[in-house]
């Protein structure tokens, strides 16, 4: 093997900066699932839409949905199986043919608010062909609620579904109906470990979370795959309790005390491919100011920026080096080793058969 001379690799830089520029690649598609009392054509929900797109023109948003209508679809955050809505959102997005890439498969991004975060885990652990990059939730519950939220006044639908709760979380009925009750999640009062109603009935949240003795791992294959698992907790949280939960804490009810995911054994058994995708620097707990869902949109804006956008690729990176290169940023010519990888590292990236 014959590396390139100087003068040679010198030509052929300001060739390749010569060449017409590509295409700026494409930003990965959007999903967005959203929360609890919400509905998929709300004003607010496509505002997220927009900035999504400013930040990275081009982004294809798809904002999920049980109905197209969207009084129905806003019923759906309250009554229905969790586990037969995630299969039904599964199945419309194959039928979205810009969700769809050559392979069959779908490669996107993911952003979940509230309740929408933990659905979204469970669409990314169950959904056959989906390939998520980055998941970021807000005010999410990914270790269940201990209370329900309280309804507003004149929200007959939230009473309605809180009425059929008090009492009956496990049983069937409720279990198999009633949105919120299939991330409720009680401990037991002696050991503080989940309770055996719990971990016999729940529909939802025991099963996502692998808290059940057999394990899924596909489930943990799945959330370890993942580039980025973004959990961001409003500081001033009210609504979801305990707000910990949205980074996978364990609350005691009693004394307040937290366990952080990490001294979990959810994580040290790696349960849920958790430790793995931290192990990688995939896994991000962050804070967002105020009350539940008052979110700013120089936050979201912000997460856009970090975590959406194209995908990294190999040769469009090399072709970024070599433009730096011709600017005059070269590293270290005294490096024969460093030259030997480059130069072969443009071989492959140009198709050239032979060292010139």
């Amino acid at each position: 093997m014959r590396l390139f001379t100087l003068p040679s690799l010198l030509a052929l830089i300001a060739f390749t900066s010569a060449l017409p520029a590509s295409a700026p690649p494409k930003p990965l598609p959007l999903l967005v699932w959203h929360g609890l009392g919400d509905k998929y054509d709300a004003e607010g929900l496509r505002t997220t839409g927009t900035i999504a797109k400013k930040v990275h023109p081009g982004t294809y948003v798809y904002y999920i949905r049980l109905d197209e209508d969207g009084s129905s679809d806003r019923t759906a955050t309250f009554f229905g199986n969790v586990t037969e809505q995630i299969e039904q959102v599964c199945e419309d997005l194959k039928q979205d043919s810009q969700l769809m890439g050559g392979d069959g498969g779908m490669r996107v991004d993911a952003l979940g608010f509230s309740q929408g975060g933990q659905f979204l885990r469970g669409l990314v652990q169950r959904c056959d062909g989906l390939s998520v990059r980055s998941l970021v939730t807000f005010g999410s519950q990914h270790n269940g609620i201990a209370q329900f939220q309280i309804c507003g006044d004149y929200d007959f639908v939230c009473k309605g579904a809180t009425a059929l709760i008090k009492g009956n979380a496990w049983t069937d009925t409720v279990q198999s109906r009633v949105v919120p009750a299939q991330y409720y999640r009680t401990l037991n009062d002696s050991t503080g470990l989940p309770s055996d109603g719990y971990l016999e009935h729940s529909n939802f949240i025991a099963d996502v979370n692998n808290e059940r003795t057999v394990k899924n791992e596909t489930y943990a294959a799945k959330i370890a795959a993942l580039e980025k698992f973004v959990m961001y907790v409003f500081e001033d949280d009210t609504t979801v309790i305990p707000k910990e939960s949205g980074w996978f804490a364990e609350v005691n009810a009693t004394s307040g005390d937290v366990t952080p995911l990490q001294n979990r054994t959810i994580y040290t058994e790696d349960w849920l491919g958790l430790k793995k995708l931290d192990e990688k620097d995939g896994l991000v707990f962050k804070t967002a100011p105020d009350a539940h869902m008052e979110l700013k949109q120089a936050v979201l804006a912000d997460a856009f920026r970090e975590y959406f956008g194209p995908e990294t690729r190999e040769k469009h990176g090399l072709v970024q080096q070599l433009g730096s290169y011709a600017s005059g940023v070269v590293p270290s010519l005294q490096d024969p080793s460093w030259w030997a990888g480059w130069a072969h590292e443009l071989q492959e990236a140009m198709g050239v058969k032979e060292y010139l």
